[in-house]
């Protein structure tokens, strides 16, 4: 998966509201490759040591086929190393991204994969599911962009992360604070609790000089399920 279009995005509000980045395009390019930090997991954001386990990084040459029902409730839980985010999922809304990433749930895709990249500046977001943590990973499948029209991305949004028009795959983001985007990212979903682990991990910070980057906190998520109702 190329560097996400949210990457570009990020950048233009930066210079919009004139924060000077002190990092070249090409250092952006392969954001999530920047040399961690040496300070312990639990030792920032109330998070703690990330429970045993590597990424499975499987891949399908389609997207799922659709088996959740559009008109039923769906919630998701992300049981992350610094706490537990709640999210109701906008089945009627966004009925394929939210299939896709219940399919990648219960195929444990999501679990023991880092949150690879935080923005504190311009725009809000901590972005998830990237199993290889660089930015560049995905299910090998990528299907088209839903809930478009008219979409804004308030504090509690969840949308996709792409690399430009009906690139889906399983990179996510979770807006932390109110966020003006344009409308290029579904919308699926709207964090019902948890807020709190997403402000504490932004006010952990960036590991490194600038606003956009690896989090401070190591924040892994140790499982991440799907149900109905």
């Amino acid at each position: 998966m190329s560097t996400t279009s949210l990457d570009r995005q990020s950048r233009t509000v930066r210079r919009a509201v004139g924060v000077t980045l002190a990092m070249s395009a090409v250092a952006t390019a392969v954001l999530g490759l920047v040399p961690g930090g040496t300070a312990p997991a639990q030792a920032v954001a109330n998070c703690v040591a990330a429970a045993p386990g590597t990424p499975n990084g499987k891949q399908w040459p389609t997207e799922p086929p659709l088996t959740i029902d559009p008109s039923a409730t769906y919630t998701a839980n992300l049981e992350t190393t610094c706490g537990t985010i709640t999210i109701a999922l906008d089945a009627a809304a966004a009925p394929r991204t939210v299939n896709s990433f219940s399919f990648l749930a219960g195929e444990g895709y999501f679990d023991h994969t880092r949150c690879h990249r935080l923005v504190t500046d311009g725009i809000y977001v901590l972005q998830c599911g990237d199993p290889t943590a660089t930015g560049m990973g995905g299910p090998g499948y990528k299907f088209g962009d839903e809930n478009l029209a008219g979409a804004v991305y308030p504090a509690g949004t969840v949308a996709m992360a792409n690399a430009g028009p009906a690139t889906n795959g399983s990179q996510f983001f979770l807006v932390y604070r109110d966020t003006t985007l344009p409308p290029n990212y579904t919308p699926f979903g709207r964090i019902t609790s948890g807020l709190e682990v997403l402000t504490s991990v932004a006010a952990a910070g960036v590991k490194g000089p600038v606003p956009d980057g690896t989090p401070v906190a190591d924040v892994t998520l140790n499982a991440v399920t799907t149900a109905r109702g």
